[in-house]
């Protein structure tokens, strides 16, 4: 199906309300094929205040008008979308409600949300059904992230100034952890929680290729970061694995740039690495299988 008839279809079933029975499909890699994959899988499983903007495709443009569209972490409520009253549209990557196909679920958010009155309540359904993704909708390129230490930037002007509205959004406040983003490697991602800090990087590469990369490197002795830092272990996210490092909680972030760099510099030689994997590569390999790590 063509990337305008898919758009098309969606659009008749917001004037028609007639929707297929809808049947969720799991895809293992709903980013595949965006530029930043692993930034948007961080963004999505690691960083807890983001945000970046996106381009509409021509067609969307045109049928909705150049509306400033912002990629956020999450929304109040963990919301799938909303839209302000200037036009503007904010699309939610953390949220309560999804189907088995994310690119699909922040496609149809986006959709619903340009079709939504500006400033009106966005409603999202729970599985979108057949339609289009993220890949269909976006114009691609590198994600230009935003970094907040708190959740003001989904706030218009003054609305702070509200009780109300300034309880809740201390309440959001508090539940954020200290991140930063590295400059050191793509999608690497420094965050301190109580008592401990990590380095958390989701790599680029397929998930058979990274693991004998890191079985080498654990072999050689040379997979933790620095003196004092201990790999933790590793766990999946959405196709691609994401390995994690204990660091010392005292230590700052920006003194684990250049650590961060090398160990990328060791990763890159050992992923270049052709030959199978020996003896030793093989039993490195099996122990990094058994220290796999739950989801945050």
């Amino acid at each position: 199906m063509s990337k305008r008839r898919r758009i098309q279809r969606a659009a008749d079933v917001a004037v028609t309300g007639k929707r297929e029975k809808v049947r969720d499909v799991f895809v293992p890699r709903p980013f595949e094929g965006l530029a930043d994959e692993p930034e948007w899988i961080a963004l999505r499983e690691l960083v807890p205040a983001a945000s970046a903007p996106l381009r509409l495709v021509p067609e969307l443009v045109e049928e909705h008008g150049d509306r400033p569209v912002t990629l956020a972490t999450v929304l109040p409520m963990a919301a799938p979308a909303m839209t302000k009253a200037d036009g503007r549209v904010f699309v939610g990557l953390q949220r309560h409600q999804q189907s088995g196909d994310v690119s699909r679920d922040l496609a149809e958010a986006l959709l619903c949300a340009l079709r939504t009155e500006p400033g009106r309540t966005v409603t999202v359904p729970p599985l979108p059904g057949p339609g289009p993704r993220l890949q269909d909708i976006l114009v691609d390129g590198p994600l230009e992230i935003t970094m907040h230490e708190g959740f003001e930037f989904w706030l218009d002007p003054g609305a702070a100034d509200d009780p109300t509205v300034q309880a809740s959004l201390e309440r959001a406040n508090a539940a954020i952890y200290p991140t930063v983003r590295l400059a050191a490697a793509r999608a690497a991602y420094w965050c301190r929680v109580p008592e401990k800090a990590h380095v958390r990087w989701v790599l680029p590469d397929d998930e058979d290729a990274a693991l004998d990369a890191l079985a080498r490197l654990s072999a050689a002795g040379t997979l933790p970061l620095a003196g004092g830092t201990k790999f933790a272990g590793m766990f999946r996210a959405h196709g691609r694995l994401v390995p994690v490092w204990d660091l010392p909680e005292d230590v700052p972030a920006a003194d684990w740039e250049e650590p961060v760099r090398e160990f990328a510099g060791r990763y890159a030689g050992a992923l270049a690495e052709k030959e199978p994997l020996d003896a030793a590569g093989r039993r490195a390999r099996h122990g990094l299988l058994g220290r796999q790590l739950t989801l945050r």
